[in-house]
Formats: structure tokens, sequence, C-alpha cells
């Protein structure tokens, strides 16, 4: 197969650390949010290793945020989304499954809190924004709804918190997760959080300042030479391994959150004014298919999407990737739950293979082939 060729435009966003990305020699982007977002550096395999053992910069401008704020921003939040959001308080963060009236998954984003007047919706893939607005139109609420400039950069890794704590000082190290502090770069201040998406450690940095972008990202290179620093991106291999769940390949509004384990962070009993609440109630343990993770104890070339049992279509594959680390090939499967309550693994390609829950465990992933 030829290389493929991503064409850029004005439609494809870039962002003010673009050109030291590419100066990093990025080999593949994605575009989501509209944004471009790359994938890939020196291999998936190698920039696997890199991130578990030393330190990435990110460049995740494309984890748009969608500011919400006014006198009503709380119940429009709130509105988006079945987990309680009342306890929250200034500069946490929420990971909230964002939910529409038939308990359809819109997005699952992470939402900060500034002030009861003021969030940010940190969003994965979706035009979160466009249904924002709407409902903010339809309720009546008093509100404003916009993308504003902000442009988070990840760090991320074993060593990323040494690296933080190198540009902004020691209070970095009292931060807790999903939690976050106001620091200043060359005067400017900015939200810093302890998040990010892997499950090596790391911290966003929420950029508010286009200009100071790439001596944002040479700072960070410039504390970060002794500690291995390098560009990085979110990586199929460690995502899978962790079982962070992608919106558009693993989840999306055609499934509601007890179809994929999302139901933790669902407070059904809550007295809160929540859109998707009166469904979630109704279908809660009448779901049909649940999200699972599926063990190979061999590598698997174009595994197939589809799982066929008997012919007939039980399920389908949304992530897949082999770990260099467990020597196995680790997937996410859609599967049907009468098929899964009755049989603890499944045949796909003609190979069986083991079905666990997710995330997946240190047990499942070092077990050995029975």
């Amino acid at each position: 197969m030829k290389d493929r060729i991503l064409s850029i435009s004005r439609r494809t966003r870039s962002t003010p650390f673009s050109r030291r990305v590419e100066a990093s020699r990025v080999k593949a982007y994605t575009v989501y949010n509209h944004t471009l977002l790359a994938t890939e550096f020196i291999s998936l395999e190698d920039d696997y290793w890199h991130l578990c053992e030393h330190v990435q910069v990110w460049d995740v401008s494309a984890q748009r945020q969608v500011e919400i704020s006014g006198p009503d921003a709380m119940r429009l939040v709130q509105l988006m989304t079945p987990r309680d959001i009342g306890k929250a308080q200034d500069l946490q963060g929420l990971y909230a499954p964002l939910c529409n009236q038939n308990g359809g998954i819109i997005n699952d984003p992470i939402a900060i809190r500034h002030s009861a007047d003021r969030w940010w919706i940190s969003i994965a893939d979706s035009d979160v924004k466009l249904w924002a607005q709407g409902l903010a139109t339809g309720f009546g609420f008093d509100v404003e709804v916009f993308e504003p400039e902000i442009y988070p950069l990840a760090v991320q890794g074993p060593k990323a918190e040494e690296l933080v704590v190198r540009l902004f000082g020691e209070q970095v190290r009292d931060i807790r997760f999903f939690r976050g502090e106001i620091f200043s770069f060359k005067g400017r201040e900015m939200y810093v959080a302890r998040s990010g998406w892997s499950k090596q450690g790391g911290f966003e940095i929420y950029l508010n300042d286009a200009s100071l972008g790439e001596a944002l990202w040479d700072e960070l290179f410039r504390l970060g030479e002794d500690l291995n620093v390098g560009a990085g991106c979110p990586n199929l291999i460690e995502r899978v391994e962790s079982g962070l769940l992608s919106y558009g390949s693993d989840i999306d509004d055609s499934i509601n959150p007890f179809e994929c384990g999302l139901d933790t962070y669902i407070k059904l009993d809550a007295d809160i004014e929540a859109l998707s609440l009166d469904a979630l109630r109704k279908i809660q343990g009448q779901h049909k298919k649940q999200l699972i993770g599926i063990i190979f104890h061999q590598a698997m070339n174009g595994l197939s999407t589809e799982v066929i049992v008997n012919e007939e279509k039980i399920g389908i594959v949304t992530s897949h990737c082999w770990s260099p680390r467990y020597r196995k090939h680790l997937a996410f499967a859609m599967m049907s739950r009468e098929y899964l309550e009755n049989h603890p693994t499944v045949q796909i390609d003609g190979f069986n293979a083991q079905i666990c829950k997710l995330p997946f465990s240190v047990d499942d992933l070092n077990k050995t082939q029975d």
C-alpha cells in the first residue's frame, strides 16, 4: 500500500507547537477536533518504550476546550452530564461523560471548574460546542458557550513530575490527580493540572497565549535534556494496555455508560437536573452488549473487526495492538452480553482468545496460555 498524504488547509487547524512537532520529525498525523494531532514519531513501539521509561512532550491542542461561562454555567454543565458535579472545587477536573436524552454518550471529557460561573469542557473528538450552544438556547440559560484560545501541552512519563517541577517549582509536587494550579510562564498565568491521556503519570499545561508556544516547548526540552525528554503523542499500545477508551473508536452516541463501564461515574439517585438521567434509570441492567478486553497469546496481523460465532455476528473489535511488554495481542471488543455470560473465551480468525474485564488486570496480562 502506498503512503497516503494528509492535505492540510485552513480547515485543518495547526497549533502554536506545530513547527516544533514538524522539527521533531513526526511521521504521522490524525485529525482530531479539526486539529492536527501527531500519532507517531520514531515508531509505535519505540515511542511506547520511551513514554514508559522517560518523559515526552505532547502537542494535544486538539483536546479543545469548550468554555461555558455566566450565571447559569453550572446548570448547563450539569444538564450535559449524569455525573453529579455539585461538589467540584475550583481548579478541579472531573471525568464526566456527556450523555444525550437517550443516554447515548456524546463525549467523555474532563470538566474543569474554574469557578461556579466558569467551566471548561476538555473534549474528546466530537463537536460538543454546537450541542452545548443548542442546549443553552433551548433552555434559555444565561451563558456564553465558545472555544477559547487554549492549547494544552502534555508532559507524560515517569520523569514528567521532575520536568514540570523544574519549570514551575516544587509546589507542582503537591498537585493531586485531576487537580490544578495557576502558574506563570514568562509573565503569563496559565492553568496546570496533573492529568493526561496515559497511565504513566504527568501534567497538562493549558497554554493561553499562542505567541509563547514555541518558547514553552523549547524550555521544556532545555530543562529535560538530562531526562531524555522527547517529542511524543498519545500512544495506541500504552492506551490499550491501560484500558483507556477512545471516543469515536471504542464509544460513541450509540453506546450508553452501562455498556462501556462508565456507569461508575453516574449517580442515578442524585437530585440533579441532567438531560440523560431519566433514560439511564430506565435502561439500567437491560443493556444487551458490553465492552470487554480480549487477549491473544500470539500476534494477530490484520485482525478482523467482526466477531463471528456459528455464522452469527456477536460483536466488533474496536481497538487492538501487539503489546511488546506482555508479548500478547490485546483488543477491546463490544460483545453480546448473552455470549459473555456463558463463555470465558472466544475464537476470532481461527485463534482462541481470553475474555476479561477492562481495564486489563496484571494477572490477566501475565497469564500463560492454557
